[in-house]
C-alpha cells in the first residue's frame, strides 16, 4: 500500500524531504529535518540565498551560520533553484509568502506558481504539505486539482496536507520543534501520512478533521492577536488623553489570575502573519455573503496608528518650539519587532515614509537592519548609524519605534534632546520623554 511505503519511508527516515522557500519559515524547518537525521534538499528563486547557503552563510540574524554550515558539510543539507529535482522528494514542503494585493486580497501567486513548477515533478508515493497562510479552502480547491492534472489521485497515489507555520523568530523559548504543530489532510490517508511525517521532528502534532479546519486554525490565531492589540492600540489613545499610563494600566490588569491575557500597543503592527492574515478570511468570507466586522475594525485601528504616532512627534516637536519640517528624527529599529531583523510590513518603516513625506530628515538606528533593505513599497537609501552621545545629541527627536534589547536606554535618556516612547521603555516620567 503506498500510504504505508511512505509512513515507513519516514519512520526509517529513508525518506528525502524537499522545502521550497528557505525564509523564517523554511529555513529553520529545514534545519531541523536535517539535524533529526533526514536528507534534505531546499528549493528557493532567490539564487542569492542559494549561493549563502552552499557556503554555511545565514541570512537570518537569529539562525547560526554554524547550523547551516555543519548540515551543508555533513551532506545532510543541499540547496538548488532547479525544480527539476523536486522528484528526487518524498516529501515537498511548501513554506512562500501569501502577502496581500493592492487592494488587500489575498495573493496566491507564490503558493500557485510554486505548485505549478513543482507539478510537472510530482510522483507516486510523494506527500505535498502547504504551510503557507491563506483562506479556508485553498489547499483542497487551488491545490488539489493542479496536483491531480497530472493524473496522480490524491489520497491514493501522492498525499496532501496543510500544516500551518507557527514560528517566532527571535523567541527563545519557542523553537520549531517545540511548537505544536497542527496538521490536517485531504482524506484521512493524507492526515496519517502527515501525522507520521511531523511527528519525526515535532513533539506534539494537533490533528484535526480536514484542511479547512487547519486552515480556519492559523487564521484563528493570528485574528485574535491583531484584534486585541487593536483593542489595546485603541485604548491607548483613550488614555493618553485622559492622562493615563495605558502600560502601568495593563501590568496593573495583568495580575487578575484568570480571565485576561495582557496586549500591549505599539506603533502599529508589523511582521508577515498579524497586519495580513485576517483580511484572508475577510475575503473568503464574502464569498458566503458575510461581513466580519470586528476583524476590519482592528485593520482600521491598527493601520491609523502610525499617523496618530507622527501626529504626537509633531505635537512634541511643537512644544520645543521646532517644526517637523525640516526637524531630525532618529527612528530607534525598523524591524517589525524586537531582537529580529525582519523588515516585513514593519510599522517602523511606515513610520519613517510619513515623517519623510512630511519634511523631516529622517536617519535610522538598528543593530539589526544594518542597511536599509529593498522594499516593494518603499525606498530609503540609509545606512544603519551607531548610537553615540553625538548622535543622539544632534537628533531633533529619537523616535522608539522597536525596542530592541540592544540598545543602551540609559546613555539615549541622558543625551537625547526630545524621546517619542511607542514601546512603553520608560516608565518614570521625564519632561523630554512622551508616550505614543
Amino acid at each position: 500500500m503506498i500510504e504505508q511505503k511512505l509512513i515507513k519511508k519516514i519512520q526509517d527516515k529513508s525518506a528525502i524531504i524537499g522545502i521550497v522557500g528557505l525564509g523564517y519559515v523554511g529555513l529553520p524547518l529545514a534545519l531541523r529535518f536535517a539535524e533529526t537525521g533526514f536528507n534534505v534538499i531546499g528549493f528557493d528563486i532567490d539564487s542569492d540565498k542559494i549561493k549563502a547557503l552552499e557556503v554555511g552563510r545565514s541570512y537570518i540574524k537569529h539562525i547560526p551560520s554554524e547550523r547551516i554550515e555543519s548540515a551543508v558539510t555533513e551532506k545532510t543539507l543541499a540547496v538548488t533553484t532547479d525544480f527539476v529535482r523536486a522528484k528526487e522528494a518524498d516529501v515537498l514542503i511548501i513554506c512562500v509568502p501569501t502577502p496581500l494585493n493592492k487592494h488587500r486580497e489575498p495573493d496566491l501567486s507564490f503558493v500557485l506558481k510554486t505548485t505549478e513548477s513543482l507539478a510537472p515533478h510530482l510522483r507516486e508515493g510523494q506527500v505535498v504539505s502547504l504551510e503557507s497562510t491563506t483562506y479556508p479552502g485553498t489547499t483542497d480547491e487551488e491545490i488539489k486539482p493542479i496536483i491531480e492534472r497530472s493524473g496522480l489521485i490524491v489520497g491514493k497515489d501522492i498525499f496532501l496536507v496543510y500544516s500551518p507555520e507557527r514560528e517566532d523568530p527571535g523567541n527563545p523559548k519557542f523553537y520549531t520543534e517545540k511548537i505544536p504543530k497542527v496538521c490536517g489532510g485531504v482524506t484521512k490517508n493524507c492526515l496519517n501520512v502527515g501525522m507520521a511525517l511531523y511527528g519525526q521532528v515535532i513533539e506534539k502534532v494537533v490533528p484535526v478533521s480536514s484542511t479547512r479546519a487547519a486552515e480556519m486554525t492559523k487564521l484563528l490565531e493570528n485574528i485574535y492577536r491583531a484584534v486585541n492589540i487593536g483593542l489595546v492600540n485603541e485604548l491607548k489613545i483613550v488614555a493618553d488623553r485622559m492622562g493615563i499610563d495605558i502600560w502601568e494600566v495593563i501590568n496593573a490588569a495583568a495580575t487578575k489570575p484568570f480571565g485576561f491575557t495582557s496586549f500591549y500597543p505599539g506603533p502599529g503592527l508589523g511582521g508577515h502573519c498579524i497586519p495580513i492574515d485576517p483580511f484572508y478570511l475577510t475575503w473568503k468570507a464574502r464569498e458566503y455573503g458575510l461581513h466580519t466586522r470586528f476583524i476590519e475594525l482592528s485593520g482600521e485601528v491598527n493601520t491609523a496608528m502610525p499617523e496618530w504616532v507622527v501626529s504626537k512627534v509633531m505635537n512634541s516637536l511643537n512644544n520645543a518650539g521646532k517644526p517637523l519640517q525640516g526637524s531630525r528624527v532618529l527612528v530607534l529599529g525598523i524591524a517589525y519587532k524586537k531582537n529580529v531583523d525582519d523588515t516585513r510590513e514593519s510599522p517602523s518603516v511606515e513610520l519613517m515614509s510619513i515623517l519623510k513625506n512630511k519634511g523631516a530628515i529622517v536617519t535610522y538606528s538598528d543593530p539589526y537592519v544594518p542597511q536599509f533593505p529593498r522594499m516593494r513599497k518603499y525606498s530609503f537609501d540609509l545606512d544603519s548609524v551607531e548610537l553615540t552621545p553625538e548622535v543622539l545629541q544632534q537628533a531633533d527627536c529619537v523616535l522608539i519605534a522597536t525596542n530592541h534589547d540592544d540598545f543602551d536606554y540609559e546613555m539615549i535618556k541622558a543625551h537625547a534632546n526630545l524621546i517619542v516612547d511607542t514601546r512603553g521603555v520608560y516608565r518614570e516620567p521625564a519632561d523630554h520623554i512622551v508616550r505614543a
